[in-house]
């Protein structure tokens, strides 16, 4: 089973994109931030005509929206409204009765970390709290929590460090909270699980660089989290940073894991 995450900042604007890269690398779920559009207009067609025969979209005009389309079985459909805001940021589904998937698109905080004189910055930081005191008391074994995080907790999930430490999304809070998420509700970041620590993994690059390959100045904000259960399941993970250089990019590329035996679950 191949499950992928993408911020595809407007789905109508991206459609073929989306086509082609589910097509061309069989993917089974496909989950998108950004879709930017109502329910009504959602192109949930053309998924259908390449197989995603099942989901569960989320949408609101112009702006966040998320969507879950998959080859397999959805038999339970869900979303929690973070903050008490009806802003369209979670969804989550139970796909063959087995695994429960997340898909979030995290605030992304606006341009001061500073909870008290930026309410972006604060409702990202609520959110983040909420969502930890959430998991701590979900009981679910078997669940997936993917999607546009915001948040690049790793040193080397950065161009820099350095400059960028009091730079939202990469900022100490922020990290604290995305690392409290993982080790208290026992989630297990699968892409940089695999990799060596000193590796930079980029899943966004600026629209505002002139050459976004040479400059090569990106974040980690795209992750996938799977239970402890999932872990030893995982027989592949992919960022597919040639993406970045499509037709109309979106700033994000998608994110992919393969599991395998899930019928043992």
């Amino acid at each position: 089973m191949r499950i992928a995450t993408w911020n595809i900042n407007s789905i109508r604007l991206r459609l073929n994109n989306v086509i082609r890269f589910a097509i061309e690398n069989n993917i089974d779920i496909i989950c998108l931030q950004e879709t930017k559009t109502i329910n009504e207009n959602f192109p949930l067609k053309d998924f259908y005509e390449i197989g995603f025969k099942y989901y569960h979209i989320r949408g609101e005009k112009s702006y966040n929206g998320v969507a879950i389309l998959s080859k397999l079985p959805i038999t339970f459909k869900g979303y929690i409204n973070w903050c008490k805001s009806n802003d369209t940021r979670h969804i989550y589904v139970q796909i063959n009765e087995s695994i429960t998937l997340h898909n979030f698109y995290i605030p992304a905080g606006g341009d001061l970390p500073d909870t008290r004189k930026n309410k972006k910055f604060k409702h990202k930081i609520d959110f983040l709290k909420e969502m930890i005191k959430f998991f701590k008391k979900d009981k679910t074994r078997t669940k997936i929590l993917l999607g546009d995080l915001n948040i690049a907790p790793n040193e080397n999930d950065v161009w820099s460090h350095k400059q960028l430490t009091n730079v939202i999304s990469h900022t100490p809070i922020e990290i604290k909270f995305i690392n409290n998420l993982l080790e208290e509700c026992m989630w297990n970041d699968v892409i940089r699980y695999a990799e060596l620590k000193n590796k930079k993994l980029f899943s966004w690059w600026s629209y505002r660089s002139k050459d976004w390959k040479k400059s090569n100045r990106g974040r980690r904000l795209d992750h996938i989290f799977v239970s402890n259960n999932l872990l030893k399941l995982v027989k592949k993970r992919k960022i597919f940073k040639e993406l970045r250089g499509d037709n109309k990019p979106s700033d994000h590329v998608p994110v992919m894991i393969e599991i395998e035996n899930c019928e043992s679950l």
